[in-house]
């Protein structure tokens, strides 16, 4: 397998990773026909999805039902082995992705272990391998629809057939003994270990931890070693036949105790260990987790600030102001944080509220929870060695508790937003057949009650007792679950309601963004890298995932906008005069959306307009549908590319910031692919990407095209950059070649010097400071002034040339003693990055 040096006595990283979206129908086939095209590009290792068996139909492998097997819908065990045996052959690695916190139960028939339990109840074998609170009787399942009756219209279609109960075809198992002869629906249902209720009741009265706010996926209790066991023996068999090279945990925070899991598949796999893990900025991983990093979304946040002016903050900040979009993003976040809390996961709110009271309702003890679940200032404390992050949270607590409560997300008190609740109450979600889609993936938004009932007093007493109790016990159970919770509060009320209403500038909105910092200056940059290579030089990093909210190349085109701020407002307020949407954010984000994607169909757009305004939760939800809005929602697409004229004025907008985007996507790329860590393309970025959030980053990927460029690229084609992307794919591929054979370690921060210094940004990698990576950043702003000028870049000293592997010139290395300092301008007057490489002369010593 190809290697990068690492620490002494551990196994080798890959050399970079290709992320690769498996589909249902043979995809583990399909990995293995791709498996050379990969090679030839440069990649170290295949990282695919979860290839464990999944719920029916599966489109990503995150809904498991059974560890014990490789899906079959991805072809099984055989097929495996073959990729095994295939990237073996090509000297490459395989990152599998495995899913350590939760399960599918969307259809119970699928999960073996969900049906047992549903059957026997807390006597079933696997009872312990979900995080169940038994205590409050039969586990209620959420899955009745319910069109303002609680759900009885569901129930009497309830039938009993097969030894099963049955319900719009979702089979429930029947507890042996429970079904005497004549028996009807409605009795036996009353005699199992579990009820059907409404959909309604999913947020408050869950007694099995959920993953986030999605019924359908159960939290499993991987802190009990044979549970561990269970979930882990298949992954496992696979290294040790040696055919896994690492391994990408998904949502350790949703874990107990996530140090002690990973130190316990360090105990079983040397491999190369990455975790889900998103950070605030300036925070660390806990040093006491042997992992080898995290899956780099803080360095997407570091490398895409790069490209993004701060000048713009102040004008984009005016327009979303003069159009109603809301612009207090503190605000935003805190009110958001506060409804997560006590509205939409109310459920384990109530049950952190029962382990502090002993089993007692107390809305006191619910209040100070609440308060302190929306005070975290990161996803999880991990106590004791996070224990500076729960003193802010609790300090913020008390000030919450202290002071009037914030509105709820929505009210548009306070928030700028002038927006009305939309949705009237109760009305119904979307429909699974007729009623409700129990289940749904996204927030659920039910009327918002404001905070917790329950005087201040009472409520600060109960949080100096939170307090003081997890202090004493950091490992208790009331510690766990707050800590277990207090991400799931983060994630939904931030990145996936408050970063959908904080629309002013996109590009930052993004997964372990922060929308509230504009830009990252190269100090700030250099010292993060120089971080990472010092502390985990084997990290993961990306720009793109399955997870971002839009690709890399959107948001380097995006970033262009904050260059010119001015045209873009000028431009957004006539668009939005003659064809605007109804709601300021959406309306904002649907403009941005459409430049950034340009050119992008109907279907696309409308598929992600909906969504985005779901999530934000403002005019329509997930589970609180206003159908007028939604509708305007659907043909805004239509209506805006149907008018010819400002479909015109949009391209010619686009064709202005076109070019500056390419070169951002380029300068983008080649940093991550050549700083510290170990860089992931996500599937098909290779080439210009213009894709959004899921699902429609999970579109089929043409590799034959691809396949027809790169052996372009290996005949020795120097592609323009142009439309076709195969510029991106030229630097992808020097670059990944370039990490298979030279050492990397090592990190040089490179200053320019000249007039236009601050629009580049460079480093030198190696031993010897012999490979030097160069971009250009600020391109609009570069070419105002007139362009590079007699602006330099001084090189580490070394006999020899410089040759770049991207244009192919070649560069003196100075006179003795001295540093080569070629100017920019001709340094990158065919790319707008330049990838060197110093090239011993005479007598001179390797690169190392």
């Amino acid at each position: 397998m190809s290697e990068t040096p690492r620490r002494e006595g551990a196994p080798p990283a890959p050399t970079s990773t290709y992320r690769l979206q498996l589909r249902p129908g043979g995809g583990l086939g399909d990995a293995r026909a791709l498996a050379g095209y990969l090679d030839r590009l440069g990649v170290g290792a295949l990282y695919t999805a979860p290839l464990l068996t999944a719920a029916p139909g599966s489109a990503h492998g995150y809904d498991g039902v059974d560890p014990r097997a490789v899906c079959p819908e991805l072809g099984g065990e055989q097929a495996r082995q073959d990729l095994a045996a295939r990237l073996r052959e090509l000297g490459m690695g395989l990152v599998a992705d495995i899913v350590p916190n939760h399960m599918s139960v969307a259809l119970p028939e699928a999960n073996p272990w969900w049906w047992e339990v549903l059957r026997d109840g807390p006597d079933a074998e696997h009872a312990g391998h979900f995080d169940i609170d038994w205590s409050r009787g039969p586990i209620e399942l959420p899955v009745l629809p319910d069109d303002g009756d609680g759900g009885a219209a569901a129930l009497d279609r309830l039938e009993l057939r097969d030894g099963a109960l049955v319900l719009d075809g979702r089979r429930h198992p029947v507890a042996p003994g429970t079904d005497p002869p004549g028996a009807g629906p409605a009795e036996v249902h009353a005699a199992q270990h579990y009820r059907l209720v409404s959909w309604r009741r999913a947020a408050e009265a869950m007694s099995y931890r959920r993953f986030f706010d999605v019924t359908d996926l159960a939290a499993v209790r991987a802190e009990d070693p044979e549970v561990f066991d269970a979930l882990h023996a298949e992954v496992l068999r696979w290294a040790d036949r040696g055919e896994l090279a690492g391994l990408r945990v998904d949502h350790p925070d949703g874990l107990a105790d996530p140090g002690g899991y990973l130190r316990r598949l360090r105990d079983r796999f040397p491999g190369w260990i990455v975790a889900e893990k998103i950070l605030h900025p300036g925070e660390e991983p806990p040093a006491s987790w042997p992992i080898d990093g995290t899956t780099g979304y803080d360095a997407l946040r570091e490398v895409c600030g790069l490209f993004v002016d701060p000048a713009g903050e102040a004008p984009l900040t005016r327009l979303a102001d003069s159009l109603g979009a809301p612009t207090d993003l503190p605000h935003l976040e805190e009110a958001a944080k506060e409804w997560a809390a006590g509205v939409l996961l109310a459920a384990e709110t109530d049950r952190i509220a029962r382990v502090l009271t002993g089993g007692r309702p107390d809305p006191a003890a619910r209040r100070a929870v609440a308060a302190l679940l929306a005070s975290f200032p990161v996803y999880r404390t991990y106590l004791p060695e996070g224990e500076r992050y729960w003193t802010r949270a609790v300090a913020a607590a008390r000030r919450r508790l202290s002071g009037p409560p914030a509105p709820p997300p929505g009210s548009g008190a306070g928030d700028g937003s002038g927006a009305d609740e939309g949705a009237p109450d109760g009305a119904a979600p979307p429909p699974r057949g007729k009623g409700a889609r129990p289940g749904e993936a996204g927030a659920a938004r039910e009327p918002h009650p404001g905070a917790p009932s329950g005087g201040a007093a009472a409520a600060l007493a109960a949080l100096e007792e939170i307090d003081r109790r997890v202090r004493e016990d950091p490992a208790g159970e009331l510690a766990v679950r707050i800590q277990q919770t207090s991400g799931m509060v983060m994630a939904k009320g931030v990145e996936d309601t408050a970063f959908y209403r904080a629309t002013r500038f996109a590009a930052l909105n993004e997964v372990g963004g922060d929308p509230g910092a504009f830009g990252t200056a190269p100090e700030e940059f250099h010292a993060a890298a120089a971080r990472r290579e010092a502390v985990r030089p084997a990290a993961m990093t990306t720009l793109s995932t399955h997870d971002t909210k839009r690709s890399e190349d959107v948001r380097a085109r995006l970033a262009v906008l904050s260059e010119m701020p001015e045209e873009f407002a000028a431009a957004v307020r006539d668009w939005s005069r003659r064809r605007g949407l109804s709601e300021p954010s959406l309306d904002l984000l649907a403009w941005q959306t459409l430049v950034g994607t340009w050119p992008i169909s109907a279907e696309r757009l409308r598929g992600y307009l909906l969504k985005a305004a779901r999530e934000a939760k403002l005019r329509t939800s997930w589970t609180d549908r206003d159908p007028a809005f939604e509708e305007e929602v659907a043909a805004w697409p239509e209506r805006v590319l149907g008018d010819e004229r400002l479909a015109a004025d949009v391209a010619r907008f686009v064709d202005r910031v076109r070019r500056p985007g390419w070169s951002n996507a380029l300068g983008q790329k080649l940093l991550q692919l050549t700083m510290p860590g170990v860089p992931d393309v996500y599937q098909g970025t290779e080439l210009w990407d213009l894709s959004l959030v899921d699902p429609d980053n999970r579109r089929a990927v043409d590799f034959t095209a691809r396949d027809v460029l790169l052996e372009r690229l290996e005949s020795g084609r120097r592609p323009p950059v142009d439309a076709t992307g195969e510029a991106k794919m030229h630097v992808v591929r020097q670059a990944l070649h370039l990490r298979r054979r030279a050492d990397l370690r090592g990190y040089l921060p490179l200053p320019a010097a000249g007039p236009a210094a601050r629009h580049a940004v460079a480093f030198a990698r190696g031993p010897r400071a012999a490979v030097v990576a160069v971009a250009t950043r600020l391109p609009v702003g570069l070419a105002a002034a007139g362009g590079w000028r007699s602006t330099v870049l001084p090189l580490p000293w070394g006999r020899g040339t410089w040759r770049d592997l991207l244009s192919g010139r070649s560069f003196p290395a100075g006179p003795p003693g001295a540093p080569a300092a070629p100017r920019l301008g001709d340094l990158l007057s065919r790319y707008p990055v330049a990838l060197l490489v110093r090239e011993p002369g005479p007598g001179a010593p390797d690169q190392g």
